[in-house]
């Protein structure tokens, strides 16, 4: 998984903030979704890896209880945890088991699950 997202990082668009992300989503059926982050001149416009990849999963018709596992990769020494948008997404479209590994741009560093990401996460549970 680590050289196909040193790849894939390449195709990130990060002209402003410079902190390329790839992402690897894999279903439980073996299929397998790309997302880089896309930044524009107005932020909030841009999409981050792991939406991008969540979001073309969905798209395809696949649902939460297909999806696997995330792999992350950012270019920088150390890795880093998705933003807290993201964290949304990962409620709103994968289980809280759903693993989610971890890289830097030179080597696997964690795993974690989306369990460890949301404590007190906001669910549709809360919206009624």
């Amino acid at each position: 998984m680590f050289e196909e997202l040193k790849e894939l990082i390449k195709n990130a668009h990060s002209p402003y903030y410079n902190f390329k992300v790839a992402t690897i989503l894999i279903c439980n059926d073996g299929t397998k979704f790309n997302g880089v982050n896309i930044e524009t001149s107005s932020p909030a416009a841009g999409v981050c890896s792991e939406r991008n990849a969540i979001y073309s999963a969905i798209a395809s018709g696949y649902k939460k209880e297909d999806i696997k596992e995330l792999h992350i990769m950012v270019d920088s020494d150390i890795h880093s945890f998705p933003c807290f948008i993201c964290r949304q997404a990962l409620i709103d479209f994968t289980n809280l088991n759903t693993e989610i590994f971890l890289y830097s741009k030179n080597k696997f560093e964690k795993k974690i699950k989306v369990s460890d990401l949301t404590v007190y996460a906001f669910t549709k549970g809360d919206l009624k």
